[in-house]
């Protein structure tokens, strides 16, 4: 594990963003300071070394919370749940995708929110990358899983992808956030680890064009079908 930061976002919440191996993952502990109950963000790849961290912080793992079901987003969720017994939230759309059922698992409807001891969390439906992944939202800080990156958004040409969702979520789901909106991205693409709504909205090329063909004809090329 590397590059880990610590970041105190809002009162009463701390959370640790963890560059695991693999593919340049970000997963994220968020934590309320106030009971020391955390849930773990797309745990991946190093569970053994992510709970250790939890310990050494004197954290209690409750919940698990998936962007997405690819491999590289879950794959260490049977084992963190085997430790903890924590609950696995995915998004209802998103179950469906899933190879192999997740244990603890408690599905969510768009707009729904997760208690993480006193923080409630928001989980935002924002499809495009698959069709049911979801973004966190927590006072001011945008958990984005592969939906936004900085200075990019999510391949779409992937089984289950969908450019034209990817649009809307974007422009019509993400964009309407404040842009002092704090974005943590669920991979390592870019020289810094984090980034603002406005910052993006003014920098990344996906939030410069403003109609789908621009769009479809930037994420896609001339590959412009949906994949099935």
């Amino acid at each position: 594990m590397k590059n880990v930061r610590n970041l105190q976002t809002a009162p009463g919440v701390e959370i640790v963003q963890m560059e695991v191996e693999g593919m340049e993952n970000f997963t994220y502990l968020i934590g309320c300071t106030q009971t020391r109950e955390a849930a773990i963000v797309d745990p991946a790849w190093e569970t053994t070394e992510i709970l250790a961290r939890a310990a050494e912080g004197g954290w209690r793992i409750t919940h698990a919370l998936v962007t997405h079901h690819h491999h590289d987003h879950t794959n260490g969720v049977p084992d963190l749940v085997a430790a903890t017994d924590a609950t696995v939230i995915v998004q209802a759309v998103e179950v469906r995708m899933l190879s192999a059922p997740l244990p603890n698992l408690r599905p969510v409807a768009p707009g729904q929110g997760v208690r993480i001891g006193q923080l409630e969390l928001t989980c935002v439906h924002a499809p495009g990358h698959t069709p049911g992944s979801q973004c966190f939202h927590l006072q001011g800080t945008l958990l984005s899983g592969d939906t936004l990156f900085i200075n990019a958004c999510g391949r779409c040409d992937l089984r289950g992808s969908d450019p034209e969702a990817m649009y809307r979520s974007l422009h019509q789901v993400l964009a309407v956030l404040p842009g002092e909106t704090v974005l943590l991205p669920g991979h390592n693409y870019d020289p810094a680890p984090a980034s603002t709504l406005e910052q993006e909205r003014n920098q990344n090329p996906y939030y410069q064009v403003r109609a789908l063909d621009e769009f479809l004809d930037l994420r896609m090329g001339r590959r412009r079908q949906k994949i099935l």
